[in-house]
C-alpha cells in the first residue's frame, strides 16, 4: 500500500470510522451527542464542542492550504469560536466537520508520493508528511479528552 493511502486511512480512522487505535473515533463520540452535553463546561477546561471545533479548525485550515498553497489559520485563533446555542447549530457544525474530514482524506489520497517529502508552505512547518502525521496525532490527543469528558458527564449526570 502506498504511504498516501495509509495516511488517509489512518486519518479517516480517527475521525470517521475506525476503532483500531482508540476503540472509537470522533464520529462515534459526537454523533447523537446532545448539544447541551457537548457545550457543558467542567471547571476551566474546554467543552467537548470547543475541542471538536478546534480539531475541525485545523482540518479545514490545512485542507484549504493543500488546495490554495497558503496557510491562513493561526494557532492563536484555534480555540476562538462562537458558543453553540442550539441543536441545529451543533448538527450544522458536525455536518461541516465530517465533510471537511472526508475532503481532507481525499486530498491526502491524491498527493503524489514524492510530494510527501516536500516542504509544506514554509520550511518552518516541515514536510507534507510531517503535517499529515501531526494532524493524525493531534486528533488522537484531543479524542482522548473528549472521551474522558463524555464519560465524566455521563457518570455524573
Amino acid at each position: 500500500m502506498e504511504l498516501r493511502h495509509e495516511l488517509a486511512r489512518r486519518f479517516k480512522e480517527v475521525i470517521l470510522d475506525g476503532t483500531f487505535i482508540a476503540n472509537t473515533n470522533y464520529k462515534d463520540q459526537l454523533e447523537g451527542l446532545d448539544w447541551k452535553l457537548a457545550t457543558k463546561q467542567f471547571g476551566n477546561l474546554n467543552s467537548i464542542a470547543i475541542i471538536a471545533q478546534h480539531i475541525h479548525y485545523y482540518i479545514k485550515g490545512v485542507k484549504d492550504a493543500f488546495r490554495a498553497g497558503t496557510l491562513t489559520i493561526k494557532d492563536k485563533y484555534s480555540f476562538d469560536f462562537p458558543t453553540i446555542i442550539s441543536s441545529h447549530e451543533w448538527e450544522v457544525f458536525l455536518t461541516n466537520f465530517w465533510k471537511d474530514a472526508i475532503e481532507f482524506a481525499q486530498i491526502v489520497e491524491q498527493i503524489p508520493e514524492e510530494k510527501l517529502q516536500e516542504i509544506f508552505i514554509d520550511e518552518k512547518y516541515g514536510t507534507y508528511l510531517l503535517n499529515i502525521e501531526s494532524m493524525i496525532e493531534h486528533c488522537y490527543y484531543h479524542l482522548g479528552q473528549i472521551v474522558l469528558l463524555k464519560k465524566y458527564f455521563v457518570v455524573n449526570a
